[in-house]
């Protein structure tokens, strides 16, 4: 059955009046939704209704507003099963993880409630007249942007406490992944928060640009490419008047040391690259290996076991890996293992690309030790690069030849070489002895250089959706205690 594909404003689901849009699944190639996409006029509309429902949305207290996320919430509970089968099918991850990115949305949801309560709250300190107060306030209509990668997750973490702290929003999800962003639409307008608050317009870069160039938005809140991540940043860099949050990508480094179990090792290892068909933006690009015996055999049991994985559609409960979103990025990536190749690049697990329906490729492993130049790409998927090396500073120094700043971990026995390895890494996120892609939604999450502007969202997402209002306040006008030289007042009896 084919769904069709709408858009959400002003409270109503309605056509697009713009270009053809499908949703195909990439575990069959099969179009699982058919629509059209917004029009400028379309677009203008959500944000103008996204403009009225703010005047209202503000004046509701925080309470208020938590509530009504705790109503929608309960319907996420509610569907969960439902909403994880879709993801699993338009986006093709397995559905296990579906059920985890699901249960993520759930929690977000208290978790951004705490966040905004410990990071915005009103502060009053008495002062001799009077007293400062600091408040926080909403800065109007925000645009969400969102991944296909955790097509519910990344973009509810944006929502959520954009809507916590007073803003309305106008939502475009990615293009691949459509159905999802337009479920979670229905179950926001399901749980009753008001029409306008969020809306949702659906299509690809025609629209996303449509949406930054609105006079009337006030700030994007953006998950995605650095490419895409770089044009949002040379444009809002001439107006200073709107917010820009990026969350974009990496070229991330996990260091190997020296470790205990080396079935604990190869499991970080495989996890870091593979999870999610390694696409995520924190999976390990780059294993960078110090030079042992014990590495080695490291390097063979990883090749081992990832050799091993299972592979196929995501509605299947006993594979690990899915397929890719699209047949083009299955050719750019076996396209860039070629190139590595004839650069002197030695295959330990060849990437296959896999026949029959989907997009699905086999896990690459290269040692790429032996060329000289550094390809400082974000490979979005299943493919990593082994690089041998002699001492830790050199690991230290080949991780950090990114322009990327998002992730890296260090797998080693000695908490002093992980504090070493730590303070001298330019990233936003530094796991130690677990995979690049573990994080906690109790913990900010962000990168530098391509990988972010220092917004960081997750816990610290608080901080970018309100802006603090400082106050000086006295209840009367008061003559200060003495009176500053060269002023004389006359008393009055008025």
């Amino acid at each position: 059955m084919v769904s069709t594909i709408k858009h959400l404003i002003g409270g109503q689901f309605e056509s697009g009046i713009g270009v053809s849009l499908q949703s195909i699944s990439p575990s069959t190639e099969t179009v699982i939704g058919a629509g059209i996409d917004a029009s400028i006029n379309q677009v203008r509309r959500s944000v103008m209704d996204a403009k009225q429902s703010f005047l209202k949305w503000r004046e509701y207290s925080l309470s208020d507003r938590y509530r009504f996320l705790q109503n929608y919430q309960h319907c996420l509970e509610s569907e969960k099963e439902v909403l994880a089968s879709l993801i699993s099918e338009e986006m093709g991850k397995p559905i296990w993880e579906a059920r985890l990115e699901v249960s993520a949305m759930i929690k977000k949801i208290d978790i951004s409630y705490q966040a905004y309560q410990e990071r915005c709250p009103m502060r009053r300190v008495s002062l001799s007249v009077g007293e400062s107060v600091v408040r926080h306030a909403p800065h109007g209509v925000l645009v969400v942007m969102g991944p296909f990668n955790f097509p519910g997750h990344l973009p509810n973490g944006h929502i959520i406490p954009a809507l916590l702290a007073g803003n309305t929003v106008v939502f475009k999800p990615s293009e691949y992944t459509p159905l999802v962003g337009q479920k979670l639409g229905e179950l926001l307008m399901k749980s009753g928060v008001p029409p306008g608050v969020v809306n949702i317009v659906h299509g690809g870069r025609r629209v996303g640009k449509y949406l930054v160039e609105m006079p009337d938005i006030s700030g994007v809140l953006f998950t995605g490419s650095s490419t895409t991540g770089r044009y949002l940043s040379s444009y809002f860099g001439k107006r200073s008047d709107k917010l820009l949050a990026l969350e974009m990508g990496g070229n991330n480094a996990l260091i190997v040391d020296e470790f205990e179990s080396i079935d604990a090792a190869a499991w970080v290892v495989i996890s870091s690259a593979f999870l999610t068909s390694g696409q995520r933006c924190t999976a390990a690009r780059r294993l960078i290996m110090m030079d042992t015996p014990q590495n080695r055999l490291l390097m063979d049991r990883v090749v081992e076991w990832t050799g091993q994985l299972r592979i196929g559609p995501g509605s299947d409960d006993a594979v690990f890996m899915g397929p890719l979103i699209n047949s083009q990025i299955c050719d750019d990536i076996e396209l860039f293992q070629s190139q590595l190749q004839l650069m002197g690049g030695v295959s330990l697990l060849a990437l296959e690309r896999v026949s029959g329906k989907g997009f699905f490729v086999t896990p690459g492993i290269m040692d790429v030790s032996g060329i000289s130049k550094s390809f400082d790409e974000e490979l979005f998927g299943p493919f990593l690069q082994v690089i041998w090396v002699t001492s830790m500073d050199e690991a230290i120094k080949r991780a950090n030849q990114t322009r990327f700043g998002l992730s890296v971990s260090i797998i080693t026995k000695k908490k002093s070489v992980y504090d070493v390895v730590r303070d001298q890494l330019h990233v936003g996120l530094v796991n130690w002895n677990m995979p690049t892609n573990g994080a906690s939604s109790m913990a900010p999450f962000g990168g530098v250089g391509w990988s972010g502007n220092f917004r960081p969202s997750a816990y610290y997402a608080a901080d970018y959706c309100a802006y603090p209002v400082s106050s000086m306040e006295s209840a009367k006008c008061q003559l200060p205690s003495s009176l500053p030289p060269g002023v004389d007042l006359l008393s009055s009896n008025l």
